[in-house]
C-alpha cells in the first residue's frame, strides 16, 4: 500500500495540471456558463416569467461573449497560442471563426426570440390559448407550454460550434461535435405539435448524424493507430515517416472527411439536408444554414492545414471530385424544388461545393476567401430564411413558390429584402455573394485549379437561374386571391432581417476591412 500511494504521490508531481488561457477561453466559457444558468432557469423560474428570464441570460450572454472576444482580439498582448494542453488553439482563424458564429449565433437567437412572428410563437406547442381561468391537467398544460428550453439548447450548441472550430486533437473535436449536435437534434422536433415535418427531420436528422459522427470516430481510431496521437500536430509529424502505413493514414483521413462533411452539407453527404431545413422550426433552419456551416468549414479548414497538408496532393483530387459532386447535386436539384427552404437547403449544399473551392486550395488567399465566404453567406442566408418566416398563407408559413406569387405587390419592401438576397446568393456584382466567390475562385485559380474554377463559374451561372425564379413570381405574375400575406415583424425579427441585409450590402459594396481581418497564413497547431 506504501508503495502505491508513493507511486501515486509521484504520479501527481509528474503530470502537473495544464495551464489555462482563461483570457482566450473566456468566450466560450461565458456561453457554456449561461447555457447553465438557462437550465436553472427552467428549474426554478415560474413559467410566466421564463421566456423573458432566458431571452435576457441568453441575449446577455452573447453580448458578454462578444465583447470578452473583441477585448482579446484587439489586446495588444494577444499571441497565437494553444491552451489546455494542447486541445484548444486560440489563433487568428479562431477569433475570426467565433465572432462569426456569435453573430450569426445572435440573429438567430432573436429570430427565435420573437413571438409575434406567428400566432403563439414558433416554440408554442399549440396556437389554441385556453381561456383564461381555466384549469389545465399536467396534459393541457404541456401541449399549451412554451418551448422556452430552447435557448439553453442553442447555447449549448453554439459553444460546441466555438470549441469545434478551436479543436487542437481529433478527441477535443469529437467531444464538440457531439455537443454541437445533440441539441440540433432536439431543436429540430421542438414544434412537433404544430407540424409533423418536424418530429420527422428530427428522427432523420438524429439517425444520419449519428452514423455521420460513428465515421468520425472511426477515422479518429485509424489517425490514431497510424500516428500514435490524436494530436492534429502530432499527425502531422507523423506524416512524414516512412515507416508508417499509409493505409491507416488515408482510411482515418477519409472516414474523418465523411464525418466533417455530412455537418457542412456538402454533397453527396447532403442526405438530411433538404428534409430538416424544411421540417425544423424555421429560426432553427437559420441557425443550421449559418452557424452549422461555419462550424463544419472551421473544423475542416484546421483538419486539412494543420493535420494533413504534407499529403494535400493525395487527398487533393478527391475534395475536387466532392466539390463538383455538391454543385452538381445542389444545382440540379434546386433546379426541381417549389418548397422555399428546400431550395435554400439545395442552395446550401452547392454553396458548399463553392467554398470547399477555397478550402481546397491552402493558401493564405484561399483561406481568407472561405473565412470571408462563410460570414458573407451566413448573414445573407440569415436575411433570406427570416423573410421566409414573416409570409404565410390560411395554414402558416407560405412554403410553396407559387405562393408567393405577386409578393411584390402586396409587400414591396418585403419583396425586395428577399429579392436583394436571392441576387447575393446568385453572386451578382455589388453584393456579398459576388465578392465571396471571386475570393475563393481568384485563390484556387492562383494555385493552379483552372478546370475546378471554369466547372464552378458554369454552375454558379446555372444556379442563378433558381435564385431568378424566385424574383420573377413574386414580380411578375399575377398574386393568387387568398395570399401571399405578411405578418408584420416583431423588434427582434426585424433587428436579425435587417443585420443580415445591410451585411450583405456592406461586405458587397466595402469589403476590405474584413478580408483584411480574415488575412491569415495558415491555422496554428
Amino acid at each position: 500500500m506504501n508503495v502505491l500511494a508513493q507511486g501515486s504521490v509521484l504520479a501527481q508531481d509528474t503530470l502537473p495540471a495544464p495551464a489555462v488561457a482563461y483570457g482566450a477561453l473566456s468566450p466560450l466559457l461565458v456561453l457554456l456558463g449561461a447555457a447553465c444558468v438557462g437550465v436553472l432557469v427552467e428549474a426554478f423560474v415560474p413559467r410566466a416569467s421564463r421566456w423573458a428570464t432566458q431571452v435576457a441570460v441568453t441575449l446577455g450572454a452573447l453580448l458578454v461573449a462578444g465583447a470578452a472576444l473583441g477585448l482579446y482580439a484587439t489586446s495588444a498582448s494577444r499571441v497565437d497560442l494553444s491552451t489546455l494542453s494542447g486541445a484548444v488553439a486560440v489563433d487568428q482563424p479562431t477569433l475570426f471563426l467565433w465572432g462569426t458564429l456569435l453573430l450569426l449565433g445572435a440573429g438567430s437567437v432573436l429570430m427565435v426570440a420573437d413571438r409575434s412572428v406567428e400566432p403563439g410563437g414558433a416554440f408554442v406547442a399549440d396556437v389554441q390559448a385556453p381561456p383564461v381561468g381555466t384549469v389545465l391537467t399536467r396534459e393541457q398544460a404541456s401541449a399549451t407550454s412554451t418551448h422556452t428550453e430552447v435557448f439553453p439548447l442553442v447555447l449549448f450548441s453554439l459553444a460546441g460550434m466555438m470549441a469545434f472550430v478551436a479543436a487542437g486533437d481529433l478527441l477535443t473535436m469529437f467531444v464538440a461535435l457531439e455537443v454541437l449536435s445533440l441539441p440540433l437534434y432536439l431543436l429540430c422536433g421542438l414544434a412537433r405539435r404544430r407540424r409533423l415535418l418536424s418530429q420527422e427531420s428530427a428522427v432523420k436528422y438524429f439517425l444520419l448524424g449519428a452514423f455521420a459522427s460513428a465515421f468520425f470516430l472511426y477515422g479518429l481510431a485509424l489517425l490514431y493507430g497510424y500516428a500514435g496521437t490524436v494530436s492534429l500536430a502530432g499527425i502531422a509529424t507523423a506524416t512524414g515517416g516512412s515507416d508508417r502505413s499509409d493505409t491507416l493514414l488515408f482510411a482515418g483521413l477519409a472516414l474523418l472527411l465523411v464525418g466533417l462533411l455530412f455537418k457542412a452539407s456538402v454533397g453527396p453527404f447532403h442526405t438530411w439536408t433538404p428534409d430538416v431545413y424544411q421540417g425544423a422550426p424555421t429560426p432553427i433552419t437559420a441557425f443550421m444554414a449559418t452557424c452549422t456551416k461555419v462550424a463544419a468549414f472551421g473544423a475542416i479548414l484546421r483538419v486539412l492545414t494543420v493535420a494533413f497538408d504534407g499529403v494535400r496532393w493525395d487527398w487533393r483530387p478527391v475534395l475536387i471530385t466532392v466539390a463538383i459532386l455538391s454543385m452538381v447535386i445542389g444545382t440540379v436539384l434546386g433546379l426541381t424544388q417549389t418548397d422555399m427552404k428546400r431550395m435554400i437547403a439545395y442552395s446550401s449544399v452547392a454553396h458548399a461545393g463553392f467554398i470547399l473551392v477555397g478550402t481546397i486550395a491552402l493558401t493564405p488567399a484561399g483561406l481568407s476567401g472561405t473565412l470571408f465566404y462563410l460570414l458573407a453567406y451566413g448573414f445573407t442566408t440569415l436575411a433570406a430564411l427570416g423573410v421566409i418566416s414573416l409570409v404565410r398563407d390560411g395554414t402558416g408559413e407560405a412554403g410553396h413558390l407559387s405562393q408567393w406569387a405577386g409578393l411584390g405587390r402586396r409587400s414591396p419592401v418585403v419583396a425586395g429584402v428577399f429579392t436583394l438576397c436571392m441576387l447575393s446568393l446568385a453572386g451578382i456584382p455589388l453584393t456579398s455573394g459576388f465578392i465571396s466567390k471571386f475570393a475563393v475562385f481568384s485563390a484556387a485559380y492562383a494555385d493552379g485549379m483552372v478546370p475546378l474554377v471554369v466547372v464552378a463559374v458554369v454552375f454558379s451561372a446555372v444556379a442563378a437561374f433558381f435564385y431568378l425564379r424566385v424574383v420573377v413570381v413574386m414580380f411578375f405574375n399575377e398574386p393568387h386571391p387568398d395570399g401571399p400575406t405578411v405578418t408584420v415583424p416583431g423588434v427582434f425579427t426585424t433587428v436579425a432581417i435587417s443585420i443580415g441585409t445591410l451585411s450583405t450590402v456592406l461586405l458587397g459594396v466595402v469589403p476590405g476591412p474584413v478580408l483584411d481581418f480574415a488575412t491569415v497564413s495558415t491555422f496554428s497547431s
